[in-house]
């Protein structure tokens, strides 16, 4: 029998607490260390665990103390998104595995940081990853390797909308909440950088970005409540990005992926949609009028793709908040085990989280924005504001 991999959570605050519940049922991990500045929140997280039946983790204030008090193998970093670098690089130093809570981080200049040690660890045989459980649901994972293999024939296009609602006691519940400084942006970077981060997966490397954005229902908050953009890939795809915490009374979050050969539709994480051409003759037959705007007699397969659970429609799977987390946990063991590179690489996670601050950068500056220039750094004194503003002298080239 395999040994558990020793995994020590720092910060146990909401999404740390969800890290260890999670943990300590995967057969694969053993929780074996707390770690939070507010002793409080580590015994109390602590607790919750012994009470499930598990042995008590150890608890500390500082990811050193706690490497240096018991035996760790990963590190889940689910502190807030400006303490990740130094958390990463104390335990990548120790030569622990590291996988971070979304996002890398809010800022591009500390998410390069993070990348370049995750390349200098990878040369170490160290695994570090970053959480985006949602790319291990079944749906998606069918999508993307359809978009992938060619299923789907040439990828053209496809569209990410988040359409959720916020009242406005939400973002009056906290100081923090709508800032650039403390929240990293509104409806894209809170809302909708799951979609956003599916989309970009499926369609693949983004090139260009041209955005607007507008704060168009809600008071008292500095970020967006509503952005659209328009991206173009690296393949010739086009896409959309559409995000809003305005959309009374909330709708869902759906992406789409269409091409040559097929297209599929998501969601809410399940499968609403999938079609490919069964055979090139289907293919050659397929013809509509002008009256018609889709081919007779298409047959949704999305039943035959995936279980019934992650078909919209279908009975609702267990836990599924969990069951995310756990999937990507499972393949992060699996990646510290085979010596291979995870699912969800920081180079991965570089680009999505490029992608989301081109975007804001375009809707600042009024103009398109090269997703290179965006993770080079070009960029990086932008300071971004909800609609178009005149250029800053020396931010663009």
């Amino acid at each position: 029998m395999t040994t558990p991999l020793k995994l020590a959570v720092v910060g146990a605050g909401v999404i740390g607490r969800h890290h260890a519940r999670v943990a300590v049922q995967h057969p694969d991990l053993e929780v074996v260390a707390l770690v939070d500045a507010i002793p409080a929140a580590a015994t109390g997280a602590a607790d919750e665990l012994e009470a499930m039946g598990v042995a008590r983790p150890i608890t500390t204030a500082t990811i050193e103390e706690a490497i240096a008090g018991t035996d760790i193998d990963l590190v889940a970093i689910c502190s807030p998104s400006g303490m990740h670098v130094q958390l990463a690089e104390a335990a990548l130093a120790a030569g622990k595995h590291v996988v971070i809570e979304k996002p890398l981080d809010t800022t591009m200049p500390r998410a390069r940081q993070i990348a370049a040690l995750a390349a200098d660890a990878r040369s170490r045989g160290l695994v570090t990853s970053v959480i985006s459980q949602h790319r291990f649901d079944p749906a998606s994972v069918a999508v993307a390797g359809a978009a992938h293999d060619g299923g789907f024939g040439t990828v053209t296009s496809g569209v990410a909308s988040v359409a959720w609602y916020r009242s406005q006691g939400y973002y009056d519940s906290g100081d923090w909440r709508g800032t650039w400084e403390l929240d990293g942006g509104g409806a894209v970077m809170n809302q909708g950088v799951h979609t956003v981060d599916l989309l970009v997966w499926a369609l693949g490397r983004p090139e260009e970005i041209s955005a607007q954005t507008g704060l168009l229902a809600h008071d008292r908050i500095e970020v967006e409540d509503t952005a659209v953009a328009t991206v173009r890939f690296r393949n010739g795809a086009l896409g959309v990005i559409h995000c809003t915490t305005a959309a009374y009374p909330g709708l869902s979050a759906r992406y789409a992926v269409y091409g040559t050969h097929g297209s599929a539709i998501v969601d809410d994480d399940r499968l609403a949609y999938f079609h490919i051409a069964p055979d090139t003759a289907t293919l050659e037959s397929a013809s509509t009028t002008a009256n018609a705007t889709a081919v007779a007699g298409a047959v949704d397969q999305k039943s035959d793709v995936v279980p019934p659970e992650h078909v919209v429609g279908g009975p609702t799977e267990p836990d599924h908040f969990a069951a995310g987390h756990a999937r990507q946990y499972t393949d992060i063991v699996a990646a510290v085990r085979e010596g291979r590179e995870p699912g969800v690489t920081v180079d991965a996670a570089l680009v999505s989280l490029a992608t989301v601050r081109g975007l804001y950068v375009s809707a600042t500056l009024g103009k398109p924005v090269r997703i290179d220039d965006v993770i080079e750094g070009v960029y990086d004194d932008v300071v971004p504001v909800v609609g178009t503003a005149i250029p800053t002298e020396g931010a663009t080239r």
